[in-house]
């Protein structure tokens, strides 16, 4: 498979960049990462990093070179993510756990898929015509979309990230065909933000990702001014699967066996690289089980939510 890729994270305005991004490939699939960590709540960049760090790792288990089942994988690498935040948290004895938004993407056999939770957005383009994008799990997107009503004066608050004490709410999407030109775009709210949806998919359409990229975070923090948001973003041009083996552009050379991984900010933490598949498939299995005791102690108790998480 051969495609363009860039990515960039700047700081804005803020005293520390909290977003996370990364990207692995191997000779058939390529995985694209962007978490947001949250204000408000201890040590954001952390569960951003432990978010990017987890996939990555599993990416690295799981895609011998390709992935099985490309969206079984998503679901099981975010929740993967959600649980490494939370033993992070009692490992540290935190009243609060640190949280983060997620959004990442699968591209294998010319088809993409993605998974997202939080606000973290994934656009898929194809010139001018905006094929997809997410719905970001804030009160005021799930109202515009008719899913619900609200009266909250602040409709932008977040009702799911990873690192709550409550089960991660997420959306799958895809499989999606891929055409050559196709832009695949994950970006953190830095970027949506401040420019609206008409005007990315517009600058994606107007140059190639290594030019319209940096052209639209720098469109962005110029927007938000001297308190801008954490701006990131990763996107790819996809140029078909033609006879190429490289999973990097021509100027990248893939490794003919094996992975390259790259994250901005960090790096695949031991800990997690060093899991074995018995460890990944006995951790995807305590998830499951502590979601469902979670959700009969709440039946039991008649406990409410804690409050909705948000965002910085």
């Amino acid at each position: 498979m051969k495609y363009s890729l860039y990515q960039v994270s700047r700081k804005g305005g803020r005293e520390e960049n909290e977003d996370r991004v990364a990207h692995s490939y191997t000779r058939e699939t390529g995985l694209l990462v962007v978490a947001d960590g949250m204000g408000g709540h201890p040590e954001g960049e952390v569960a951003a990093q432990l978010a990017v760090d987890t996939v990555a790792s599993l990416f690295h288990k799981l895609a011998k070179p390709a992935l099985e089942d490309p969206e079984r994988f998503l679901v099981d690498a975010l929740l993967l993510a959600h649980q490494n935040i939370l033993r992070y948290a009692i490992q540290k004895k935190y009243e609060d756990s640190p949280r983060t938004t997620l959004v990442a993407a699968v591209v294998q056999a010319g088809r993409a898929w993605w998974i997202h939770c939080g606000d973290s957005r994934l656009y898929l383009t194809h010139g001018l015509r905006l094929i997809s994008r997410t719905r970001d799990h804030s009160y005021i997107e799930q109202q515009n979309a008719g899913v619900i009503r609200t009266n909250l004066l602040n409709r932008n608050i977040l009702f799911s990230c990873l690192g709550s004490p409550t089960k991660p709410i997420y959306d799958p999407g895809g499989p999606a065909p891929l055409h050559p030109g196709d832009r695949l775009m994950l970006c953190s709210d830095g970027l949506w933000d401040n420019l609206d949806d008409a005007h990315i998919v517009q600058e994606l359409a107007r140059q190639p990702v290594d030019k319209s990229v940096p052209t639209m975070v720098e469109q962005a923090l110029k927007a938000g001014g001297r308190r801008s948001d954490n701006v990131t973003v990763i996107a790819m041009e996809w140029q078909g699967e033609a006879a190429q083996t490289e999973a990097e552009p021509p100027e990248e050379e893939a490794p003919p066996e094996g992975f390259a991984t790259t994250i901005q900010a960090g790096s695949v933490d031991p800990a997690h690289a060093e899991m074995t598949e018995e460890e990944i498939e006995r951790s995807i299995a305590e998830i499951n089980d502590a979601i469902l005791r979670a959700g009969e102690r709440k039946a039991m108790n008649g406990k409410t939510n804690p409050p909705a998480p948000q965002k910085s």
